[in-house]
């Protein structure tokens, strides 16, 4: 018996996703937020259609895009640490310890306070088989950054 109660069965086709187009997360500053994926992540802004409230796009890798939302009723991250298991998106980069150092050099940094913005998790040898990082961006997101391996680290300056 199907979900309408008769003898015949309901074929339905499948929808079969191609790939993620774009992930968009709120926020409170837009300049700020643009400042940070630009400077920090590296995304290119591109052109936005011109809706009713502010917000830019950003290109994340060949086809996928990174949408922020200047929303009157957002929900935020608000005093929480930053915790690779709570929500979060993921972008892969070619080279795991160069974008290591490129955090740093931005003031990241594994000792920071557990609820602080600058903090960074550092996970070369991740139970998930490949290499993460997690920060947060001005909003308190969760960003993973992934590669697809990790060589021994290089000694570190200083």
């Amino acid at each position: 018996m199907n979900r309408f109660g008769r003898g015949k069965l309901l074929v339905v086709p499948l929808m079969i996703i191609e790939s993620i187009h774009h992930v968009s997360l709120t926020v409170t500053d837009l300049e700020r937020s643009r400042r940070f994926y630009r400077e920090i992540l590296g995304l290119e802004e591109i052109a936005r259609p011109n809706f009713n409230f502010p917000g830019a796009w950003f290109q994340a890798g060949a086809a996928q895009q990174l949408h922020l939302i200047v929303h009157t009723n957002p929900t935020f991250r608000i005093g929480k640490p930053l915790d690779s298991r709570d929500s979060h998106f993921a972008v892969r980069v070619p080279d795991y310890w160069q974008a290591v150092e490129h955090l740093r050099t931005h003031g990241y940094r594994e000792d920071a306070p557990p609820d602080g913005l600058m903090r960074l998790i550092v996970n070369p040898r991740a139970t998930a088989g490949f290499p993460q990082m997690y920060i947060l961006d001005p909003d308190r997101h969760i960003i993973e950054i992934n590669a697809a391996e990790a060589p021994p680290a290089p000694p570190r300056a200083g």
